[in-house]
């Protein structure tokens, strides 16, 4: 099994997504990217950690590619905003690839590379692409939020949309 580890606004939105890709067994909220030991959610969303809320999918390599996972967090998140995504403003929420390994690296470079020649967006992608140095998991009523709570008001208006986008375009790739 590998990792990944990815920030593309509220963890929320990403975890309901790859929770149900095929090829991934586990989906951890998190934060990453900033400097503060064992940050709190409450210090995280002060902006003053460094940190970003994030993901860290792990997954069969065999199953799904981690180019894949790319395709689909370019699809189900704005990389053109910069620190934020829709109401969710900060660093905190800033679009943030997080690379474990030299393969990771190359393979991010190549779909921005490819995101940014193909002009895929009408803005500037502006996603960071830095190394993984730790992974703090989230507090546990972070965790599954979406399957736990769907008919909450943020879980329809802003995440039931996304996992909405990855359904349709990302069909061959659900694991249901």
């Amino acid at each position: 099994m590998n990792t990944a580890t990815l920030g593309g606004g509220c963890f929320w939105c990403l975890e309901a997504a790859y929770d149900e890709m095929r090829g991934v067994s586990r989906v951890d909220s998190g934060y990453a990217g900033g400097d503060k030991a064992d940050p709190t959610y409450k210090e995280v969303c002060s902006g003053n950690t460094g940190h970003a809320e994030v993901v860290r999918v792990t997954y069969d390599p065999e199953q799904v590619s981690y180019r894949q996972l790319l395709e689909v967090f370019f699809a189900i998140h704005d990389p053109t905003q910069l620190n934020r995504q829709g109401a969710d403003v900060g660093t905190q929420y800033r679009s943030i690839i997080l690379y474990e390994d030299d393969e990771q690296k190359r393979i991010a470079e190549e779909v921005l590379d490819e995101l940014r020649s193909e002009q895929v967006f009408d803005q500037p992608v502006v996603t960071r692409l830095e190394p993984l140095r730790k992974f703090w998991p989230a507090e546990e009523y972070h965790r599954d939020y979406y399957q736990r709570n769907p008919g909450q008001g943020y879980c329809q208006a802003v995440i039931a949309p996304k996992l909405a986008k990855f359904r349709k375009t990302f069909g061959e790739l659900r694991s249901q």
